[in-house]
């Protein structure tokens, strides 16, 4: 299963302020790369917190939301709230036919599915600003060593730059 990890980021490292900011800071470029990655894909997998700032659920895709709130449940074909493990359900995906999936984060969710070595390719789209501070890709504290391989770079309307890296280990 292709598990890729798509996230934009400020030149300081910050994909955002603080857990309820919108993501309306990127650009245009980045959102049609967003909405055109996760439709093909075909599933995004995200935090309540994340879902919650996006509001609903994309059309288009399957949205599945990682919570520890039993509470939240969904009627909507498109929307799943699950308190399954990563590996789990990217089993369960698998068995629904899926090939891949996309990371939207955040952090905790982004690290949960580091931390078991299970993102394949990390897309990054790095945005001429600077926060000073804000959240990480990664929430504290999570010790990883993932190497990657850049397979591409591109310059990306806006003055962005679009990165994909393929993850691997490289040996030290």
């Amino acid at each position: 299963m292709e598990v890729i990890l798509l996230m934009a980021s400020t030149v300081d490292g910050k994909i955002a302020r603080n857990s309820s900011q919108f993501v309306d800071w990127t650009g245009k470029a980045d959102k049609k790369y967003f909405v055109e990655q996760t439709q093909k894909a075909g599933v995004m997998i995200m935090g309540s917190k994340t879902y919650d700032t996006i509001g609903k659920p994309l059309p288009g895709r399957l949205n599945i939301v990682m919570t520890r709130d039993k509470s939240r449940q969904s009627d909507q074909d498109n929307l799943v709230f699950t308190d399954l493990s990563p590996a789990r359900i990217l089993e369960d995906l698998e068995l629904e036919g899926y090939t891949s999936a996309v990371l939207v984060g955040g952090a905790t969710v982004n690290s949960l599915f580091a931390r078991d070595n299970l993102i394949t390719q990390v897309h990054l789209t790095i945005v001429p600003r600077l926060f000073g501070s804000g959240l990480s890709i990664f929430a504290p504290p999570l010790d990883l060593d993932l190497g990657l391989t850049l397979e591409s770079s591109q310059a990306f309307g806006e003055g962005n730059i679009l990165l994909i890296y393929r993850v691997g280990t490289h040996e030290k």
